[in-house]
């Protein structure tokens, strides 16, 4: 399979040439924002569809404010420079990309010069009729006011890591964060949602989870179409996770991924639960354009459209 290229700082360079100086507060100091954004087949419209890119550049523009530094670019030029690195790795598949901004200078306070690069990756899915075993995980989500998760940067994500790593020691698939109030967060890169006695429910904004342009999407648009209910947000005691009908991960990277069961306790019956299935189904097809729904969501990379 051959290479990917990556997009850096205006132009498509070899992975091998994609380096950032030992010295950068990019390497040193995790100074960096991101987002994970996905790219979709779609063979019968011989086009490539990059989802909600206009939701994921707003997202960014604001952890770049959070971070107190900016990118000599504009919304329209990162548009552009997302859908070259499809076009110049003449993609036709499904691909997830990391759209990342960092800091060159050096030191702890540094928030300039900065740079800007996309890394196009081949990501593999859980199979949907397994799904997850996860834990609840020792190690506490960090919170709004010490590393806000609301600001998606590199270093945010040694706190998932740590929990990814017990969990993973431990036999689990991974962890599902609680916060410093106990109630149920999120899981390492990925918002939670449950069915609880036929509703589903997810953890609000201030529960110190990302605000999630894929839980958006449930929330918006499919849920209330596909499945003829609203999605109610709450704090999430731990022990309902234990109660839960259904549970399932939301995210970029994670799409939907069902939960079959947490702590060892059986989600359901242990097995996808039919909420569940209907949510993954109809994402799917929303994100590749098969549902027609919301062009507005798909920007295409091959016919010629303006940005």
């Amino acid at each position: 399979m051959r290479e990917l290229k990556i997009w850096m700082n205006g132009r498509l360079v070899p992975q091998a040439e994609a380096v950032l100086p030992v010295n950068s507060a990019a390497v040193f100091y995790a100074t960096n924002v991101f987002e994970g954004i996905r790219a979709y087949w779609n063979p019968a419209d011989e086009e490539v569809y990059g989802f909600r890119l206009k939701e994921h550049v707003t997202r960014l523009r604001e952890s770049m404010k959070m971070m107190r530094f900016t990118v000599p670019y504009s919304d329209e030029d990162l548009y552009d420079a997302l859908r070259e690195v499809l076009r110049g790795n003449e993609l036709r598949e499904d691909i997830h990309m990391h759209l990342v901004a960092y800091v060159v200078g050096t030191g702890l306070d540094a928030t300039t010069p900065t740079g800007l690069y996309i890394n196009p990756r081949r990501r593999a899915r859980v199979a949907p009729d397994r799904g997850l075993h996860c834990c609840v995980s020792s190690w506490l989500r960090t919170a709004d006011n010490a590393i806000p998760i609301r600001l998606k940067c590199g270093a945010n994500y040694q706190n998932g890591r740590l929990a990814t790593l017990q969990a993973k020691a431990d036999g689990y698939d991974g962890p599902i964060l609680v916060n410093q109030r106990g109630t149920v967060a999120e899981g390492t890169g990925a918002t939670f949602f449950m069915v609880r006695k036929g509703r589903l429910v997810t953890p609000p904004v201030t529960s110190d989870i990302l605000e999630s342009i894929t839980r958006a999407t449930l929330i918006e648009d499919l849920c209330p179409r596909v499945l003829g209910m609203d999605v109610i947000e709450r704090e999430i005691a731990r022990t309902e996770l234990y109660v839960a009908e259904e549970a399932f991960f939301c995210g970029s990277g994670y799409e939907i991924t069902p939960i079959v069961s947490i702590d060892r306790f059986p989600v359901g019956d242990g097995g996808v639960g039919p909420m569940t299935r209907r949510l993954l189904s109809a994402y799917m097809d929303l994100v590749r354009g098969v549902d027609k729904l919301h062009p507005e969501w798909r920007m295409p990379v091959y016919s010629a459209v303006a940005v």
